[in-house]
């Protein structure tokens, strides 16, 4: 089949990593018109009250439909529409459900969105969010107390209780990454302090990333950009490194260079991309901006190549085929009916 389909976006990572965040400035830079936005948090089987209840963690696989999410990305895949969960992260609640119509591009992000082979294979591109635990446990603390009425002990406790399943089910997802973004802060300052935060950025070769190579001064290494080849997890791979307090000047060259590879975009000023709260205070950031248009550059690279992209086998439904009960016969059936 070579009709029009979607590109879809995954972005993994724990609780308070920067999923939204990421998620914002790409809306901005593609238009909000041609983005569907959809979290696989809202697939949750248990609100907050049942959760404490049963002594399970949203970040268990056993506490979300893992098999609706398999099913919808499917049909997201295919074009088709979906009808959604929606929980309520200030209440705690799960709420009614929305009717999702897939854009051009459709941005899934939440916890659990690497789990499966048949997730994983519905998605173009694969980023994971790998902060330092010191870092993404402060951003979390800021986030739930400001804006899902938590006290900042009972974040605390929430994530010494929450670790063993972040151990077990969310960081091993980094492995199916075709970009890690790590942002962190410099060398000598404590993550309180932190202002302008570094980021290193995974490059794996799973996808074609674009040459940037000539942007990087050997002759000048304090200039706050860095490419350098080494090894993830054993594999060959990239890493951009891009200092916080990089020079506008420099800064400003990667984010022309990137524009220069997508030439179906009118550029965005400084002030819609690379922005991020801080509390309630708005700030701006080169390597998140950064960060940000590289990530768009592989969703219109697979756009553009749209005509050459093969759907995904739908084996989301089939697969659970084999898992169904065995049919009763005839004469079971009749048994059960005369009861």
């Amino acid at each position: 089949m070579t009709r029009q389909r979607p590109i879809i976006l995954g972005i993994v990572g724990d609780s308070a990593a920067g999923k939204t965040t990421i998620t914002q400035g790409l809306v901005k830079i593609l238009g909000v018109d041609c983005v569907t936005h959809v979290c696989t948090d809202d697939y949750h089987k248990y609100d907050r009250k049942e959760r404490a209840e049963r002594g399970i963690t949203a970040l268990h696989p056993e506490c979300n439909y893992m098999d609706v999410i398999e099913l919808h990305l499917e049909r997201l895949h295919y074009g088709q529409p979906i009808l959604k969960p929606v929980y309520d992260h200030a209440t705690g609640t799960l709420v009614r459900p929305e009717y999702i119509r897939p854009r051009p591009f459709v941005i899934v992000e939440g916890l659990l969105g690497f789990s499966t082979p048949n997730m994983r294979q519905f998605y173009d591109v694969r980023v994971y969010l790998a902060p330092p635990e010191e870092m993404r446990r402060l951003w979390k603390v800021k986030r739930d107390t400001t804006k899902r009425g938590y006290t900042t002990e009972q974040v605390l406790k929430e994530l010494e209780g929450r670790e063993p399943d972040s151990r077990d089910f969310i960081r091993p997802q980094k492995t199916f990454a075709d970009i890690v973004v790590t942002f962190y802060e410099p060398e000598g300052v404590s993550p309180e302090e932190a202002g302008n935060l570094n980021v290193r950025l995974v490059l794996r070769p799973t996808i074609p990333h674009p040459d940037l190579s000539y942007l990087v001064d050997s002759n000048h290494p304090d200039s706050g950009v860095r490419l350098k080849l080494g090894r993830d997890d054993g594999r060959p791979v990239d890493f951009l490194e891009i200092d916080g307090d990089v020079a506008a000047q420099h800064a400003t060259e990667l984010e022309n260079a990137i524009w220069q590879h997508l030439p179906d975009l009118r550029p965005v000023g400084d002030d819609q991309i690379g922005n991020y709260l801080d509390r309630a205070e708005k700030k701006h950031s080169s390597p998140l901006a950064v960060t940000q248009l590289l990530i768009t550059y592989h969703l219109l690279r697979k756009y553009s190549d749209l005509t050459h992209l093969p759907f995904a086998p739908p084996v989301a439904a089939l697969s659970r085929l084999g898992s169904m009960p065995t049919p009763l016969s005839l004469s079971e059936l009749g048994a059960v009916i005369s009861k």
